[in-house]
């Protein structure tokens, strides 16, 4: 890492950080010239340390040692097709499960909640795109909530995130499941062991290296999409609107309430491209790359999600069986193919876009979890990273055994709504919450840090931000709402609840000094001294 950085004097900051001599924040001379530089405090180099810790707003935080760090390192590799390949495939499995139980509200319902989520992505992509060059963190929102609303709002952002990250995988896996037992004609009860294997294969897979990572992501991917125009053109020579996706029926048959029930399941042929941040500390160049990969990721999203749900929907055996089922897209090559091995055959092919949005979410949990850890924010042992792969390895067991522990305790509780619904639910539930912190934390940086550098504007700006936090919110409040779902999304919240109780009660004194903090840390004390930021 080299020495001490040349970034001008080196000042005690009591009235932020009191007490010690070890809390000694670098001030650069301009944003851009930190946002550059090596963002953790060498502070300890400058004069002696205190014993442990250092008190910030009532916070305590250690300082780590280069051995800490260096236990925590990752590896550059992304270029804009590697975080193209991470955010399509992250989301691409919406097209092959889970938006069809938004049919439950008919086709027109589910047709206009698609056009409202895509509106919030629009601004939420937008946003991302802006905020993460300029915060190039691997934390991503927590790290951009960080800056914005201080530890309070970090962590409660972050959690918001992780427990998206960690029921995104178990509702996919759940999928899997079921198009893997509807190929191989195995019996429901042994889906959690379709579920293991799932697990076990990818978690070593990302647990392999980076570069190994982005590799399968890639490959899987483009199969996926492979898939999916084969699909799109034998859909379109059985398409009837009015005989298979409104089945003779009106557009809206449980009216514009059943547009809002419909809003979870059209948010999740995008959910999952928002981790793209999460990338940043593994992209050789995150200011010029990551909003192209965001921006282009979220273009093909776009055009799948809409031919996916009016194809699909348009078909034999028409709306009203894809709705219930969890292999919606083998219903649709078995009209086009019929019931023989060609037809199972592009099926099991057709896995390829669950498990590329499951293996691209794994890393994702990975490192969000790697970057909550590193702060202390979750316990520090998850994020020490492989000695030779530089892989965050612990992270990405630890959330893989919750995913399916929430899979597991859904299926055998025995519950009458489909386990893939009630997690999808749940997912969408920490989505939400993360959607509007994230874009309160855009709108507050832009007005709090107008000199930050900031390599891609948004073109949407605040009034975009603003948009989809308010779809968001809207979203949040149809959550509790379905009666079908909601008991899923209470238990969500009572784990959302314990979570901020874990940091209320233990983890705000233990943080550590990690980039995130210490950026946002020197960014207050800046403001504090009316430099502009």
């Amino acid at each position: 890492m080299g020495g001490t950085p040349s970034w001008g004097k080196l000042r005690h900051v009591h009235s932020t950080i009191r007490g010690c001599r070890l809390s000694l924040i670098q001030v650069p001379r301009n944003w851009k010239e930190f946002q550059n530089g090596y963002l953790v405090c060498y502070a300890a180099t400058a004069g002696p340390p205190c014993a442990t810790t250092c008190a910030v707003d009532k916070l305590a935080y250690t300082t780590p040692s280069a051995g800490y760090l260096e236990k925590r390192g990752l590896r550059r590799h992304a270029r804009v097709l590697h975080l193209w390949a991470l955010g399509v495939g992250a989301v691409i499995s919406g097209d092959f499960f889970g938006w069809n139980f938004g049919l439950a509200s008919g086709f027109g319902g589910m047709l206009a909640a698609l056009v409202i989520m895509t509106l919030l992505y629009v601004g939420l992509c937008c946003s991302i795109a802006e905020m993460s060059p300029a915060l190039p963190h691997t934390g991503g929102a927590y790290s951009f909530a960080r800056t914005a609303m201080g530890p309070w709002g970090g962590y409660i952002t972050g959690l918001a995130e992780n427990m998206e990250y960690i029921l995104t995988p178990a509702v996919i896996v759940v999928g899997v499941g079921g198009y893997l037992g509807a190929i191989f004609g195995t019996p429901p009860a042994y889906a959690p062991l379709w579920w293991l294997a799932c697990y076990t294969i990818f978690v070593a897979f990302n647990i392999g290296g980076v570069e190994m990572s982005f590799r399968v992501s890639i490959i899987i991917t483009i199969c996926a999409l492979a898939i999916l125009v084969v699909f799109y053109i034998g859909a379109a020579q059985l398409f009837s609107l009015d005989r298979w996706a409104l089945e003779g029926g009106p557009w809206l048959p449980k009216g514009w309430f059943g547009i809002l029930t419909a809003l979870p399941f059209a948010l999740w042929v995008y959910l999952g491209i928002e981790q793209l941040p999460l990338a940043a500390e593994e992209a050789h160049d995150p200011a010029r790359d990551m909003p192209k990969g965001i921006l282009l990721g979220l273009v093909t999203l776009v055009l799948c999600s809409f031919l996916t749900v009016i194809l699909n929907a348009g078909i034999p055996p028409g709306a009203s069986k894809v709705e219930t089922s969890t292999e919606p897209l083998f219903l649709g090559f078995r009209a086009i193919f019929g019931q023989g091995m060609r037809a199972r055959l592009l099926a099991l092919f057709a896995c390829t876009g669950l498990l590329a949005s499951f293996h691209t979410i794994i890393y994702a949990y990975g490192r969000q979890i790697y970057s909550l850890s590193r702060a202390g924010y979750f316990p520090s042992c998850l994020s020490v990273t492989h000695g030779s792969r530089k892989t965050p390895h612990r992270a990405l067991i630890a959330g893989s055994l919750l995913g399916f522990a929430a899979a597991l305790t859904i299926q055998l509780a025995g519950q009458n709504s489909p386990v893939g619904g009630v997690l999808l639910n749940m997912a969408v539930f920490g989505a939400v919450l993360a959607y509007i912190l994230q874009m309160l934390s855009f709108i507050l940086l832009r007005r709090k840090f107008p000199g930050m550098a900031r390599p891609y504007v948004s073109p949407v700006g605040v009034p975009g931000a603003a948009i989809a936090m308010i779809i968001a919110a809207v979203t949040l409040v149809i959550l509790f709402l379905n009666r079908d779902y909601n008991l899923g999304v209470i238990g969500a919240a009572i784990w959302f609840l314990c979570g901020i109780a874990y940091f209320a009660f233990y983890a705000r004194r233990r943080l550590i000094l990690s980039p995130e903090e210490e950026f946002a840390l020197a960014q207050q004390e800046r403001l504090k001294q009316g430099v502009s930021v």
